[in-house]
């Protein structure tokens, strides 16, 4: 069995559908379905024994040692986090406690659990760490793209504790020599993404006739990568990965945050066309967010040349996915918006968590 948490949010929930499509090894999923995280991304999953899902905290150290002792996963795969830096910008506090209280609190328990284990089981246990590359702050239009040994400069409240955490995940390898392995990984898109960030936004907004807000001149670039992709990069560094490496993942995909924009708009012309016209024109220009990093831009070929990883999705391909995905799942995002789900988590586990 494996240990997966944030689970039930966009890029966890997509790494457990997959993980279970292509293996049987079982999956005990921990999320503290706070408002990100979401049971409905799982209901295929339903009845599914290989499927175990505990709602609960990572910061609880009680509970992820019960967890560990009853269930004695091979692999820890984390990906919980607050994740979303206008928030961050507005309440970093959960950001701090999430991100590197619950981060620190999950390495203490798994480092208890493997240091209790025969030699054979604690060489093969691994602590994989879901980062970002927003760690290592902005670029200049010019300046090459990340690699894994560039200085940490995080600009942001979310980005400062997610880099935070990846320097405890690093120290508890060194210091205590708990095998860990960490990903950092550019934007993501694709199924199950929670409308608040750049491309459901998009979408959600289109649809409703509403407007489609684009930072200052929205010539901030990203890299981009389909979320399938992710997963796929994910398990390949968990069974393959180097123990106490870094892996930049990037779907070779370098886009300004404009064009972006214009692209899911021209899909929807073609796929949903609107009554009123091209969807280009519900594109308002806001003021730019505080400490807005520029550009960001991953060297993947660290992970592609030792592992054998690439993007199998072009950001064509994927995006026509993507806005087909939103389409086709209205329901889903009708319940994400009105908050539906949000009462079904209350009814079935109690208060949302804290």
């Amino acid at each position: 069995m494996i240990l997966v948490t944030g689970g039930a949010g966009f890029i966890g929930s997509n790494f457990v559908l997959d993980w279970l499509t292509q293996s049987d090894e079982p999956v005990l999923n921990l999320d503290a379905l706070t408002y990100a995280g979401n049971t409905d991304n799982l209901a295929s999953l339903a009845g599914d024994p290989r499927h175990v899902f505990v709602r609960g905290d990572i910061c609880d150290r009680a509970l992820v040692d019960r967890l560990f002792a009853e269930h004695r996963p091979r692999a820890v795969v984390h990906f919980a986090a607050e994740t979303h830096v206008d928030r961050s910008i507005h309440g970093p506090a959960e950001f701090i406690r999430t991100n590197v209280q619950g981060t620190f609190t999950l390495l203490e328990a798994a480092r208890a659990h493997w240091s209790s284990l025969a030699a054979a089981e604690k060489a093969a246990f691994r602590f994989l760490h879901v980062s970002t590359d927003e760690v290592y702050g902005t670029l200049g239009r010019d300046d090459p793209a990340f690699c894994e040994s560039d200085t940490y400069e995080p600009n942001s409240p979310y980005s400062a504790s997610k880099a935070a955490s990846d320097h405890l995940v690093r120290a508890w390898h060194h210091t205590y020599g708990l095998p860990v392995l960490t990903t950092n990984c550019s934007n993501n898109y694709g199924p199950f993404h929670f409308p608040e960030k750049l491309i459901p936004l998009m979408i959600v907004n289109a649809l409703a006739g509403k407007p489609l807000p684009v930072y200052g001149d929205g010539q901030q670039v990203r890299d981009w990568l389909y979320v399938k992709d992710h997963c796929a990069a994910i398990r390949g560094v968990l069974a393959r990965g180097r123990v106490g490496e870094t892996y930049n993942v990037g779907g070779w995909n370098e886009k300004p945050n404009l064009e972006i924009v214009h692209a899911v708009c021209g899909l929807l012309d073609e796929l949903k066309a609107h009554p009123e016209g091209p969807y280009a024109r519900l594109v308002t220009h806001v003021a730019d967010r505080p400490g807005h990093d520029r550009r960001y831009a991953i060297d993947a070929s660290k992970i592609e040349r030792e592992l054998g990883w690439r993007p199998a999705e072009t950001f064509e391909s994927g995006l026509r996915k993507t806005v087909r995905w939103y389409l086709d799942n209205a329901v889903w995002v009708e319940r994400v918006q009105n908050g539906a789900y949000r009462e079904w988590v209350s009814t079935q586990y109690g208060s949302p968590a804290a």
